[in-house]
């Protein structure tokens, strides 16, 4: 089991804060995502939401599929080069980011919630049951049936 992200990161009360402010104030587009995603209900993956990772904020971040999930505003466009290299600090950790425009949540948030699920399953890492035997086959148990929760379908 990776460990936890957080355990051994710096993290001023100042960010902590704003963390907590930026929860109680989501955007349209990030309430109606969170709405979808909070409480397990995204194909059973656990997502946090305003997750501090690396000194950053990220919208919303699963951890058993090391996915961070952003959903931009317009603002985004104007701070290109900012976002690709906070891009490239996440996945320099391991995360994988996908990202959705505002519009997209509103108008296609199926879609969305489709390609995150698509996401979390490619990033979710399957351990071995048994060691392998004959024909070099191993039986995979995910980490999901060992904690009891459905599987992602």
């Amino acid at each position: 089991m990776p460990n936890n992200i957080v355990i051994g990161q710096k993290v001023t009360s100042q960010k902590i804060a704003q963390a907590k402010a930026l929860r109680r104030n989501m955007t349209p587009a990030e309430r109606i995502l969170w709405q979808n995603l909070r409480g397990n209900r995204l194909a059973g993956f656990h997502f946090r939401r305003q997750q501090i990772i690396k000194g950053y904020i990220v919208d919303f971040y699963c951890h058993q599929a090391a996915l961070v999930v952003e959903v931009d505003g317009t603002i985004h466009d104007q701070q290109q080069e900012y976002d690709a290299y906070r891009e490239q600090v996440l996945r320099a950790r391991g995360m994988s980011v996908v990202r959705f425009k505002n519009d997209e949540v509103f108008s296609d948030l199926d879609g969305v919630l489709a390609r995150i699920v698509t996401a979390c399953r490619e990033d979710v890492n399957e351990t071995p049951l048994n060691p392998p035997y004959e024909g070099g086959r191993q039986e995979k148990r995910s980490p999901r049936r060992e904690s009891g929760l459905p599987l992602p379908s």
